[in-house]
């Protein structure tokens, strides 16, 4: 930006004037130290309180271009206590002619220089920022009366106080006067006046400060507001305080100040417009006459004045408006040469203010974050005045033309670059994400197809907003054609050719441009490093364009050392990222530094790493290849003795090179071969230089294959050059060759490899040397390389006459495995499957040696986890027990033909299912006695090469063994309530511990049937039931259980499908609470079977006990039910007891029971008791027993009698239920009691299908019988 005034850049604010505040005196200081007296301490404070002020005031508002605060802040200019004004017109205000005179920087004056044309000067900015305020703040001291130091301060002198009240009266009205003279000129101007005295903290506490600070308003005439204010000496953020408040006090006068001077610019351009310009149009034989500003130029003058005034006001966007005003109406003048002749002084003006204005209007657009507008406005500017250029005839081909559109550029990179620095956020232009907020896709869904249309566009680089480096990067670029067409025109001239030379010609020759552009490269470079994202692979890529831009700069300027610190730093990227298109020009240009620097070295690596890059003039192929030739004929090595390497590693190749070995893997001791394949390029001539020789380094202790240049004359486009074998046991060999490649012909090169011992054979590296003339030069040539992008099949070359290549389309055919001869083993297992659950299940597995060498066996078992629940397995081999791995168990040393057996016991629980065994069987040959022993007296390097030489060998093996369960077991469950009889609601014996209440729960009668399933027989020894009482379930009996002298009947062998049942009476203790549905109780004990497979051969196999436990208990719950208990047989006319126990097992409600004998169903009996009654109230948990002595009278199965149990409770209306009168409730009304005849008690689980059917089999119904005997 130092190419323009810097006037009409800076932020315009609010000026502020401070006078009073002069720096004290410095004296020098006095010889001897003395003692400074009490009068001048108070000055001390004051002028330390002056000094603070000082520094306060000046730093509160800077002068910059980049400013977009909107604080009330001032810009601070000290001045002096009699500071004067620039005149406002050239004659006095008393001069008659005052009103029509101008201004003395007016176009109008003719002493102004703008005189008769002008636009606007820096001249008038500066007069508004530096000599005319918006508001003028006087510091004053006021006057203290000394005080008395020989009185107290109680005693009061009248006389003194007379003096002091006229002392201070009399220095008061000095002070006014001098306020009121300085009050005068401010006002003539419209500025604002502001005092400030200064007085002692002592003046403060002054009762007769409010007065005099009154006497001095008046007769100074100081507006009532903000005009007066008193500071006394306080601390330094007291004062930032003050300073501060001073500041937010004086900022409406300040603005009142300038909207007035806008108010008046916008009268004068009212009356302009409407009036007629009254000189005449000049002829054309005229126009070096001075004519005055024409009504454009008025225009342009009041709009640029608003726009300053709204400025100083902080009104961007009145200030935007009015910039844009003079910027259209200066493009009209320019639009025509009889405005605006050019290359005119005039010309020269209006185009700087054009400038300067453009940067105005960009720069508020960007303090409102309008970046797009921002990047228009520039790109307008450029393009509309880049036509105008050519219309002057400063068109692209003149230097005048980039200059300028390099100046543009570089002022908006410096604009963006000091707006980053502050409060400027530029934007991040990166696709938008899929997935968009709502509010996104509603926006959206409303735009419609508009929107996709014009998202699909995607975004114009040209009109998008970039960080400051890339327009200096452009600017640069735009300084180097500036340079390429001022050397033109200089080549114009040297060579005395009629060239037009422009007016700015002399100046240009003065300009070092080299040194512009690398300023601006430079700066460019940072930039785009400081905003490039450290993932951004482009963004560094285009870093190191700029630094190449730089280097080529520092080679143009002659500076070519550090031309080629940039080109080694840029040419590793470029080699590893392979942009072989920039990196050719890249290594030319360096190859010129190195000329000219005299690195031979240097340029014969060069030269070499250009050989692989196409040539930039395709009709000399052989200029490299000349060029090297030369230099290496020409030169010698600084050090003959050494070799010159030229690694080429990550640059582009020179040959199209391949590797292919025929054979995946190779035993040891044989042969196994390769073919490397060189293929020369069809771009370039290589064919004259002078390879000595080829060498083929192998990896490991195989010695290299060297191939010797000899001369022929073959010209084959292919040829196969065989160089031999090599092996680890023996030497390498060295053949004979021609190694001269012409344009296109390809080499293949084969031989064979063994190794005696398992290792991986393949290449290391294949390194050409040139020598020539003291020179020698290896140049490793890369294994797999192509100079193209494309890469073809691996060819192998089975024939060259007729040529035939077979395609390799193996993966890894760059090396060759070596590895150790097969062991033949025989591995076989022997058991008799399906294994059984819980027993112990031998397997044998046995090992035959079927090679011809002896073998060292060890054998691992590895047991696969498997995916059922709960399921414990493992296994057992020579003593050692593992649930996963048993490693290392030595089967021995096994000769050829001999077989070794190992039985693996498997122990399998849970559910049946297959289980899987992994079985390495690993072999070790046997070293011979005399060669263990030479290994012995060996190193310790020698002893771990041996060692790692054993041939060691594994065989793999999966071992399935299905497993089932041996015994099927299913469980039938029948619950019965209890008979016995319940204790009663006060029965202390309740409240025991070790009470039983089993009057919920009942009893449970467990059948379990144990079937064979397995397809084995089983030889079951013993069935146990293990009890396993709990708090809820306890077993009463089973009929597993033995009593002494009884017989059992096991041992017993069963067969395949057999069944045995065993049952048990299991009696149930349930809590009030306790929900059996959800929370069952758990089986109180298990079945024990205890039991041996019987083998094929009739003997019985290792005993194993399986368990299988009692199931889950769920009884079912009653509420009120009946218990009938009749015998099951009778003899005729002999009586017998008919026993009904009612209980009543709802938790909280009692019964009101009604019992009734069926007359019909009385036929073959005597019956002795109730007949139709009413029982007691029947509480919550109790029972009531009623008995009849019957007699039958009739033989045979005879029906029993009816009985039918009524409740009562629903049946009672509620008015009796409250104690009113009504009619009695009939007595057969109610609800039916379930009566149960006891000998057919069977219910099934609660929650069952069963147990919610209606009335099962065992409710008393007309089927019911006894047997009567005679």
């Amino acid at each position: 930006m130092n190419s323009y005034p810097p006037e009409l850049l800076v932020q315009l604010a609010p000026v502020m004037f401070v006078a009073g505040l002069d720096p004290p005196p410095t004296n020098a200081l006095p010889a001897t130290p003395t003692s400074p007296s009490p009068v001048a301490k108070p000055q001390d404070a004051f002028q330390v309180l002056t000094l603070r002020l000082r520094e306060a005031l000046l730093a509160q508002r800077k002068v910059a271009i980049w400013q977009p605060e909107k604080n009330k802040s001032f810009q601070v200019i000290l001045v002096e206590r009699d500071v004067k004004f620039p005149p406002r017109k050239l004659v006095p205000p008393d001069d008659p002619q005052y009103s029509t005179a101008h201004s003395p920087l007016s176009p109008l004056t003719p002493t102004s220089p703008l005189h008769p044309d002008g636009l606007i000067a820096p001249i008038w900015i500066r007069k508004h920022t530096t000599l005319v305020p918006s508001v003028f703040v006087l510091f004053l001291r006021i006057y203290e009366y000394p005080p008395n130091p020989s009185k107290s301060p109680l005693d009061i002198d009248t006389e003194r106080e007379r003096e002091r009240e006229a002392e201070e009266r009399k220095k008061d009205a000095e002070l006014a006067a001098d306020v009121a003279q300085r009050k005068k000129i401010t006002n003539e101007r419209g500025i604002k006046l502001t005092v400030v005295l200064m007085a002692s903290r002592r003046m403060l506490d002054d009762p007769s400060l409010d007065a005099r600070l009154t006497f001095i308003r008046r007769q100074s005439g100081l507006d009532s507001r903000a005009a007066l204010f008193v500071l006394s000496p306080v601390s330094p953020s007291e004062l930032n305080e003050f300073v501060r408040s001073l500041q937010q006090a004086l900022y409406e006068p300040a603005l009142e100040y300038y909207t007035a001077h806008s108010k008046r610019v916008r009268r004068k351009r009212n009356r302009h417009s409407q009036s007629v310009s009254t000189y005449p149009t000049p002829a054309t034989g005229s126009l070096n006459i001075a004519r005055p500003l024409r009504p454009e130029g008025w225009t342009v003058r009041y709009e640029y004045k608003m726009a300053c005034f709204a400025e100083f006001r902080g009104e961007d966007e009145v200030a935007l408006k009015h910039y844009q005003d003079a910027y259209e109406m200066l493009t009209i003048m320019f639009g025509s040469t009889a405005i605006l002749p050019p290359r005119t002084k005039r010309w020269a003006e209006a185009k700087v203010l054009a400038d300067c204005i453009n940067i105005k209007i960009i720069k508020l657009y960007l303090y409102n974050n309008e970046h797009a507008l921002a990047l228009s406005h520039h790109n307008s500017h450029i393009r509309v005045f880049g036509d105008f250029s050519r219309g002057w005839g400063i068109g692209e081909e003149t230097f005048e033309f980039w200059s300028w559109v390099a100046r543009q550029h570089r002022v908006l990179a410096e604009l963006l670059e000091q707006g980053t620095q502050s409060t400027l956020v530029l934007p991040v232009h990166k696709p938008a994400s899929t997935t968009a907020a709502p509010s996104q896709q509603t926006l959206r869904a409303a735009a419609g197809v508009e929107y996709d249309a014009m998202r699909s566009l995607g975004i114009n680089p040209s009109q998008a907003l970039q960080h400051p480096g890339f327009y200096y990067y452009v600017a640069a670029r735009c300084t180097e054609l500036r340079r390429e067409r001022f050397l033109a025109v200089a080549e114009a001239e040297l060579s005395q050719k009629p060239v037009a030379l422009s007016p700015g010609y002399t100046n240009e020759k003065k300009v070092d441009h080299l040194l512009i552009i690398n300023e601006l490269y430079t700066k460019a470079y940072e930039l785009f490093k400081k905003h490039s994202p450290t993932a951004a692979q482009g963004q560094g890529r285009l870093t190191l364009w700029i630094a190449y831009r730089i280097a080529q700069t520092y080679y143009d300027a002659g500076k070519f050392d550090m031309a080629v610190r940039f080109f080694e730093r840029i040419a590793k990227t470029y080699r590893r990222e392979k942009w072989n298109a920039m990196l050719r020009p890249l290594l030319s240009t360096w190859y010129a530094c190195a000329q000219q620097l005299g690195d031979v070295e240097l340029s014969v690596k060069l030269l070499i790493e250009m050989l692989g890059h196409d040539p930039i003039d395709a009709e000399d192929p052989t200029s490299l290849e000349e060029d090297l030739l030369a230099v290496l004929k020409s030169t010698v090595p600084s050090s003959p003795d050494e070799t010159l390497v030229v690694d080429l590693v990550e640059a582009q190749p020179i040959f199209d090179t391949e590797l292919v070995f025929w054979s995946r893997e190779v035993e040891v001791d044989e042969k196994a071969a390769f073919q490397f394949t060189i293929t020369a390029p069809s771009t370039i001539s290589i064919a004259s230089l002078p390879f000595a020789r080829i060498t083929f380094n192998f990896a490991g202790d195989i010695p290299p294959l060297v191939v010797e240049h000899e001369s022929s004359d073959t010209d084959e486009a292919v040829r196969l050059v065989k160089i031999g074998y090599a092996s680890s046991s023996g030497g390498g060999s060295t053949a004979k060759a021609d190694l001269r490649w012409r344009t296109g012909n390809t080499v293949v090169f084969t031989g064979t490899l063994s190794a005696s011992k398992p290792s991986e054979l393949k290449l290391e590296s294949v390194v050409l040397t040139i020598e020539e003339n003291g020179w020698k030069i290896d140049v490793p040539v890369e294994l797999h390389a192509r100079r193209s992008l494309i890469k073809p099949v691996a060819m192998w070359l089975s024939s060259v006459n007729p040529l035939r290549f077979i395609p390799v389309r193996r993966e890894n055919y760059h090396s060759t495995w070596v590895k150790h001869r097969e062991h033949y083993l025989q591995l076989k297992f022997h058991h008799h499957s399906p294994a059984y659950l819980d027993e112990d299940y031998p397997i044998d597995i046995e090992i035959t040696n079927t090679d011809s060498r002896e073998l060292d066996v060890t054998i691992n078992f590895l047991l696969q986890p498997t995916e059922i629940d709960d399921a414990v397995n493992w296994i057992i081999v020579d003593e050692e027990r593992s649930s996963s791995l048993i490693k290392g168990i030595h089967v021995g040393i096994l000769a050829p033909g001999v077989s070794a057996t190992k039985t693996l016991h498997i122990f399998n629980t849970g559910a049946a299912g297959d289980r899987m065994v992994d079985v390495s069987v690993q072999t070790r040959t046997v070293v011979p006695q005399a060669e263990e022993d030479a290994e012995e007296e060996d190193d310790d390097t020698h002893d771990e090469q041996q060692s790692s030489a054993h041939d060691t060998m594994e065989h793999l093996k999966m071992l399935v063994v299905p497993t089932v369960n041996p015994i099927q077991v299913t469980h039938d469950v029948s619950y019965r309530r209890s008979l016995n009889p319940w204790a009663g609601l006060a029965d202390l014996q309740t409240f025991e511990e070790d009470f039983w209440d089993d009057r919920k729960g009942g009893e449970a009668i467990l059948t379990t049937s144990l079937t064979c399933s397995g397809p084995w027989s089983l030889n079951i020894e013993s069935v146990a039931l293990e009890r396993a009482d709990n708090a809820h379930a306890k077993v009463i009996d089973s009929s597993t259980d033995v009593n002494d002298g009884e017989a059992s009947e096991f041992p017993a062998e069963y067969l395949a499908g057999d069944e045995f049942s065993a049952s048990c009476r299991v009696s149930l203790a349930l809590d009030d609470d306790q929900d059996v549905t959800q929370n069952p109780i758990e089986g109180p004990g298990r079945y024990a079977v205890t039991w041996h497979r019987v083998l094929q051969n009739g003997e019985l196999g290792p005993k194993a006990i399986s368990h299988f436990p009692l199931p889950s208990l769920r009884p079912p719950a009653d509420e009120l039910v009946a218990l009938l208990d009749v015998p099951p047989k009778a003899t005729l006319h002999v009586p017998i007891s008919l026993t009904l126990t009612v209980r009543n097992c709802h938790p909280s409600r009692s019964a009101n029971l009604t019992i009734h004998l069926e007359p019909d169903s009385l036929n073959s009996f005597i019956v002795s008791g109730l007949r139709n009654g009413r029982m007691p109230v029947l509480l919550p948990g109790s029972e009531e027993k009623l008995v009849w002595r019957i007699i039958p009278i009739e033989c045979g199965y005879v029906k029993i009698p009816r009985i039918r149990v009524i409740d009562r409770r629903k049946a009672i209306p509620v008015s009796q239920s409250s104690g009113e009168p009504g009619a009695a409730p009939d007595a057969s009304t109610g609800d039916l009691v379930k009566v149960v005849d006891v000998r057919r008690d069977n219910r099934h689980a609660a929650g069952s299908q069963s147990e919610t059917e209606p009335a099962g089999a065992e409710e008393v119904g007309a089927d019911d019988t006894i047997l009567v005997l005679p």
